[in-house]
């Protein structure tokens, strides 16, 4: 079982303080998302295999590096998801991207599908999925089920902020999958909204709320 990564990189701190705050508005939270995205990407890619290459630099040859191995995929869980593509593709371009749609039953809580949408390749990339919180886990277990089913053969999970009771799911249903937070909260509440947390991010993205 890989152990969960839990970013304490003081950018990062520092921009998750202000997505919690009731008082950031939609545009400043969905910026902050972005920028928090791309530093946990930057990090998340830090173990990425590569090879050693050859350029004409107006002075001479330099030998250099290059990615080796898989290309890369982010895979948004749908809706909330979506707000951490760009952080992503800023660093990355040459990344092609899925789409999981999957929505929390108000009663069960439990998640529902509606949509999966991957690169026919997708088996032969690294993927990165992504969904801002991980509350209950069980869109994220789903969405990881689903991706494997697909072929994928090395996948990593970002998000935002976690509860215990999620991340534990997931690690142990699957053990084979890197983890990664910018925050572990305390838990959940009786409507399995993460405490303290910063409320539906879906809505504070897209100013549905």
């Amino acid at each position: 079982m890989h152990t969960p990564v839990i970013f304490d990189h003081p950018l990062i701190q520092h921009k998750l303080t202000h997505l919690r705050d009731k008082n950031t508005g939609t545009k400043e939270f969905r910026e902050l998302i972005s920028e928090i995205s791309g530093l946990m990407c930057y990090e998340a890619t830090r173990n990425l295999p590569t090879q050693e290459t050859q350029v004409e630099t107006p002075i001479g040859p330099a030998k250099t590096k290059v990615l080796a191995g898989r290309k890369l995929a982010v895979v948004p869980i749908l809706r909330a998801g979506l707000g951490m593509v760009d952080g992503f593709l800023d660093l990355i371009p040459a990344a092609k991207v899925g789409h999981i749609g999957l929505y929390r039953d108000p009663e069960t809580h439990l998640p529902v599908e509606y949509y999966c949408k991957l690169p026919p390749d997708i088996s032969e990339r690294e993927v990165f999925v992504v969904d801002p919180m991980l509350a209950t886990g069980g869109s994220a277990v789903d969405a990881i089920h689903l991706i494997k089913q697909k072929g994928a053969q090395s996948i990593h999970f970002l998000c935002i902020i976690a509860a215990p009771e999620g991340l534990e799911l997931l690690t142990k249903t699957h053990p084979d999958v890197n983890v990664y937070c910018a925050g572990l909260d305390e838990r959940l509440n009786e409507n399995a909204y993460i405490v303290p947390g910063l409320g539906d991010a879906g809505d504070r993205i897209f100013g549905t709320k």
